[in-house]
């Protein structure tokens, strides 16, 4: 199982991007908002996902092995872009602080950790975890369920094409 995950984890095929629903059909069911509201830091104070910016959505727990096998990925992408205006980085779990602020002790991770207790949005609802999504202006760009390594030059090279655009 273990093998399964590395490999999952740094060799499976790169991001799928999410393709156009303009030629839908017309009963197909678009959210509304693939924003998160009722979200809270770790302190719990509210705060709003910035619609502006693009986002990197990341949903996982700290008992989550393959969550725990991209963290440091993550935590590169997030450290080559922390200081960019134009994104905004949301690492997302449903545990409370007395459970993650350990972990990120323990780890030595600098990310911004927030929790979100509710429904998500249809676009962004599942059960697996983790579950990764790069949006702007409502519209997933990317999205990956499972365990990614998000430094990827693949995954820069989206988020500069992004930014550059913006």
């Amino acid at each position: 199982m273990a093998v399964g995950a590395v490999y999952y984890a740094f060799f499976k095929p790169p991001v799928n991007e999410v393709v156009s629903t303009e030629n839908a059909a017309p009963d197909a069911a678009i959210p509304a908002s693939v924003y998160l509201s009722s979200m809270t830091d770790l302190e719990g104070k509210p705060v709003a996902m910035d619609e502006n910016k693009l986002v990197f959505v990341n949903v996982w727990a700290t008992w989550c092995g393959p969550c725990n096998m991209e963290m440091p990925g993550i935590q590169k992408l997030y450290d080559k872009y922390k200081e960019h205006e134009k994104i905004a980085f949301y690492i997302i779990s449903d545990e409370d602080a007395g459970t993650v602020n350990p972990f990120i002790e323990r780890k030595g991770y600098n990310l911004p950790f927030y929790q979100f207790a509710g429904p998500y949005p249809p676009a962004l609802d599942g059960n697996a975890i983790p579950r990764t999504y790069i949006i702007y202006k409502g519209k997933i760009l990317a999205q990956e369920i499972g365990a990614s390594q998000w430094d990827r030059p693949e995954i820069v090279d989206l988020i500069e094409k992004q930014l550059a655009e913006i």
